[in-house]
């Protein structure tokens, strides 16, 4: 077993995401105690706009921290009468044996959570969380506002002021010692951040006190952006942009691997469609549809290093994809994972061997996955016995048939789709569920499993209780595009024009040293020939 990790949330947005995320992770209340030992125990801490969250239970630890107004209803008090039953029903458990080892540990009364309602209002995060946290777990800053016209934590400059207050910093390093004593081995932080308001600069300043007093231990950050609203208002426009830059800046400085994982279909000024799944009907603008998507993405890539079985650590999955300089890695997805009903996994794949069928969100316009330096891929949903041809007769389908288990039918197929790029990949046979409160958001032509039915059932039938999901992170050149896109958006933009978000902390030599740092940042990805097509644009110019 590798063994624990922290998890941070910082952010409204990744409070969303991280709600869904621990729901996915809990044991079914009709599944036996040892059903999910698969997973590691984890510690983990969430940060927003109003308050900072810590789960805890026998299995997992949680913190968050969030502004004056996103925590809905619940308070530090009503956290705290939780956790009092949560304990106690923890002691009841443990005094009979019967201990999960669920990632969640929450109370069996909660387990069967309603879903929220078509038309329901879902203001904010936590009005669809349905799981114990620990009172820690919850920290206001009472200096902003969730919303509004004015108060919010908007600028880059003020969520790192934010962390320069002795308090908060004190505040905060208790926090982690108090869950960090909680693990019998810390491998490292799980850090979900919001990248497109102030909070990006709250995740700066974390993630630099995670290195350097957390030396060693793996750090994996997560640059969570929702689907982009109010591009018609420059200022908002400029704020995300600078947000966006310096928070890919300064959170890959100091993370042993940093993804930027979105929906929308670009960070940058030019606006473009979300990401559109072919089984999934969902609705961008709602944070409840866009997190529940990109939970259960993070639940799939996350799964090589939380896994009892594991051998690999959080480390050895930032080195794995890390080298010569590029931490900042895409991810690929695909939700679900378009397989037949009863079809094998070489079947399965043998109707995508011209292009893999998912897609990238990291809000990138190149959107083909053409080729990678490296790439960590998890296949979930497909058993032991998938691996074999669903036709009779002697003769071989297709060099994916012979092999002889799904971990090397995917391998092959890795192999052969990115030839020459360093995979590792793992096949696990329990898929992701999505029993309500998920959003019931997919095609009638699925099966409650997941799968794809020739055709649609007769009567609406039943709920989608799981999905296989197919999903990746890629040290890749299409980041070379997204970078660099970045960095030309902010050289034609008038910094004069928001003085105010320079006057929020940001001083414009410290902004330009950063925008030199993207530009490097961004070469590390090019290909010779990108190389010799940016020389070719320059020249034109």
């Amino acid at each position: 077993m590798p063994g624990s990790a922290v998890t941070l949330q910082l952010g409204p947005y990744a409070g969303w995401v991280g709600a869904h995320w621990w729901r996915l992770q809990r044991r079914p209340s009709s599944a036996p105690p040892r059903c999910s030992a698969t997973r590691t125990r984890r510690a983990s801490w969430r940060w927003s706009s109003k308050a900072l969250r810590v789960r805890c239970g026998t299995a997992a630890r949680s913190r968050r921290r969030r502004l004056r107004g996103s925590a809905g209803s619940r308070t530090e008090e009503e956290e705290k009468r939780r956790g009092a039953a949560a304990r106690g029903e923890e002691a009841a458990a443990e005094g009979a044996g019967g201990g999960s080892a669920s990632a969640e540990g929450a109370a069996p009364a909660l387990a069967q959570a309603a879903a929220p309602q078509e038309g329901s209002r879902v203001q904010v995060w936590s009005d669809q969380l349905h799981v114990q946290l620990h009172p820690k777990s919850l920290y206001v800053i009472s200096q902003y506002m969730h919303d509004g016209a004015c108060g919010c934590l908007e600028a880059f400059g003020q969520g790192e002021s934010l962390l320069q207050h002795p308090g908060c910093v004190e505040e905060l390093e208790d926090r982690l010692h108090f869950y960090v004593e909680e693990c019998d081995y810390l491998q490292g932080f799980q850090v979900l951040c919001d990248l497109h308001s102030g909070f990006s600069g709250v995740g700066a300043k974390v993630t630099e006190l995670l290195y350097d007093e957390y030396s060693g231990k793996g750090i994996l950050t997560w640059g969570l952006t929702p689907a982009l609203r109010d591009l018609a208002d420059y200022q908002k426009s400029f704020y995300r942009l600078m947000n966006t830059a310096l928070g890919i800046v300064h959170l890959s400085r100091h993370s042993s691997l940093f993804c930027p994982l979105s929906l929308s279909g670009s960070l940058g000024l030019r606006p473009q469609p979300p990401v559109a799944f072919p089984y999934i009907s969902y609705d961008a603008s709602l944070h409840y549809h866009s997190s529940a998507i990109l939970a259960a993405v993070l639940d799939t890539l996350t799964a090589p290093y939380r896994l009892w079985s594991s051998q690999a650590s959080m480390m050895h999955l930032a080195e794995t994809l890390n080298f010569s300089g590029r931490k900042v890695v895409a991810a690929w997805a695909s939700v679900p994972f378009p397989a037949l009903q009863g079809s094998s996994l070489p079947d399965a794949l043998c109707a995508y061997q011209q292009d893999v069928p998912w897609k990238l969100l990291s809000s990138c316009r190149d959107r083909k996955s053409s080729c990678c330096f490296a790439q960590s891929v998890v296949l979930r949903g497909f058993g032991k016995e998938s691996h074999g041809s669903s036709c009779a007769g002697n003769q071989p389908l297709s060099p994916l048939h012979t092999c002889e288990g799904t971990e090397q039918v995917l391998q092959h197929y890795l192999h052969t789709a990115f030839p020459g790029a360093f995979s590792t990949s793992q096949v696990l046979e329990q898929p992701c569920p999505t029993q309500p409160p998920y959003p019931q958001i997919f095609s009638p032509l699925l099966s409650r499993e997941g799968f794809l039915l020739d055709k649609p059932p007769p009567s609406s039938s039943a709920a989608v209780g799981s999905i296989p999901v197919l999903a990746a992170l890629q040290s890749s050149p299409v980041l070379h595009t997204l970078l660099s896109s970045l960095y030309k958006d902010l050289q034609k933009v008038n910094t004069r024009r928001c003085l105010s978000f320079f006057s929020a902390g940001v001083e414009e030599d410290d902004f330009h040293e950063a925008l030199q740092e993207l530009r490097t940042l961004s070469e590390c990805y090019e290909t010779g020939l990108e190389a010799g097509d940016s020389e070719d644009e320059g020249d034109s110019d």
